[in-house]
C-alpha cells in the first residue's frame, strides 16, 4: 500500500468516525440545523420557483412578505429590481432574518422555525432562486 492510499483510508476513517459521532450526539440547548437548496440547472430553479409561487399564493402573496408568528422576531426584506419574489417566514421566538434582492425575476424563501435562528440571504442578478430552512431549539 502506497502512503497516499494509507493516508486516504486514515482521513476516510476519520471523517466517518466524526460523521458517526455527529449523528449519535445528543440535541443540546440553544442549538440550530440549516439548510439551503440551490437549483443546479433549469429544470430544478423552475421547479423551486414553482413551489415558492404556490406558496406566495395560497398566503397572498404578490412580490414579497414578512411573516411572523410568535415573539421577539426580527425580519427585513428589500428588493431592488422587477418581478422578485422575496419571502421571510419565521415561526416561533426569537428569530433574526433579513433577505435582499438585487436584480429581477429572482425567488428566495427563508424559513425560520422553533427558536433563536440567524439567517441573512443576499441575492444578485437575474433569475436567482433558491431556499433556506433553519430550525433552532
Amino acid at each position: 500500500m502506497t502512503r497516499t492510499a494509507s493516508t486516504a483510508i486514515k482521513s476516510a476513517i476519520a471523517a466517518a468516525t466524526v460523521a458517526l459521532s455527529a449523528i449519535a450526539a445528543p440535541a443540546y440547548a440553544g442549538g440550530h440545523i440549516s439548510f439551503d437548496v440551490q437549483p443546479r440547472n433549469a429544470e430544478e430553479a423552475a421547479a423551486m420557483r414553482a413551489g415558492l409561487g404556490i406558496y406566495a399564493i395560497a398566503n397572498g402573496i404578490k412580490n414579497g412578505s414578512i411573516k411572523q408568528k410568535g415573539f421577539g422576531n426580527v425580519a427585513g426584506l428589500l428588493q431592488n429590481g422587477s418581478g422578485n419574489l422575496g419571502i421571510v417566514h419565521q415561526q416561533g421566538n426569537g428569530h433574526n432574518g433579513t433577505l435582499v434582492q438585487n436584480g429581477n425575476g429572482n425567488s428566495y424563501g427563508l424559513f425560520q422555525f422553533g427558536k433563536n435562528t440567524d439567517g441573512h440571504v443576499v441575492q444578485n442578478g437575474n433569475g436567482v432562486t433558491g431556499a433556506t430552512f433553519q430550525w433552532g431549539w
